[in-house]
């Protein structure tokens, strides 16, 4: 299992928003696959942990953008009428759902 993580931690946050985006929006899909892999950026509140990684370390719950407010958040973009704040709000709760997949193989 500890191989396979890196795998399914990154596959997830780098390549299946591709394929999200092939699916909700195939005309546009490499476009719609960047705003939601796009929201990767979300990892930036790690900057203001210490230490920054901390490999044992759940980020849901424990840095600010990856917690239940901003999750609601990130469902209200959903609500937006322009597909650009829809993708992004589908990445950033992709996101999470990757990051919180990744807390359960770990154990934490």
């Amino acid at each position: 299992m500890a191989l396979l993580q890196p795998f399914v931690h990154y596959g997830g946050h780098w390549l299946l928003p591709f394929l999200i985006a092939k699916l909700i929006w195939p005309a546009n899909w490499l476009r719609a696959g960047l705003v939601l892999a796009s929201a990767n950026l979300i990892d930036l509140d790690h900057l203001l942990a210490d230490p920054v990684f901390d490999p044992d370390r759940c980020s849901i719950g424990f840095h600010m953008l990856h917690g239940w407010q901003a999750a609601i958040g990130f469902a209200g973009l959903l609500a937006i009428p322009r597909w650009y704040a829809r993708a992004f709000g589908i990445g950033a709760l992709w996101h999470l759902a990757v990051d919180y997949g990744d807390c359960l193989m770990q154990g934490l």
